[in-house]
C-alpha cells in the first residue's frame, strides 16, 4: 500500500525508540558503534539508513532489518514519484503496439 508521506526513518528511530527510552544520540551511536555525527545524520534526515545500518540497528533494538530498509525504500521512493515527471521517462511499448503480438 501507498504512504503518503511517509516518515524519514530518523524520525521512527528517534521518535520510536530513542526519545521513549530516553536515550541520546551520543549513547545510541556508541551502543551501535558508529560516529554521533553518522547518527546524527539520519536523525535529522540529512543521512540514510544502509543495509549495513539496518542491520546494526536490528541488533541493538531487536527490531529486524528488513522493517529499517523498507522504511528507507518507501521514503524514497516517495520523494522520487513527488518528481517523476521531471525525470523524462516515456513508455517502450504503447497499447496499439502490443494488440496482435505475444509477450
Amino acid at each position: 500500500m501507498k504512504m503518503h508521506n511517509p516518515p524519514h526513518p530518523g524520525e521512527i528511530l528517534k521518535g520510536l525508540w530513542l526519545a521513549p527510552m530516553d536515550v541520546s544520540i551520543t549513547d545510541a551511536a556508541k551502543a551501535i558503534g558508529v560516529s554521533r555525527k553518522t547518527l546524527s545524520k539520519i536523525i535529522n534526515k540529512k543521512g540514510n539508513i544502509t543495509p549495513e545500518m539496518a542491520v546494526r540497528l536490528s541488533i541493538a533494538l531487536g527490531s529486524s532489518p528488513e522493517s529499517w530498509m523498507g522504511h528507507q525504500v518507501a521514503y524514497d521512493l516517495w520523494k522520487v514519484q513527488q518528481h517523476k515527471e521531471e525525470l523524462n521517462v516515456h513508455p517502450i511499448w504503447k497499447t496499439k503496439e502490443l494488440v496482435g503480438h505475444s509477450i
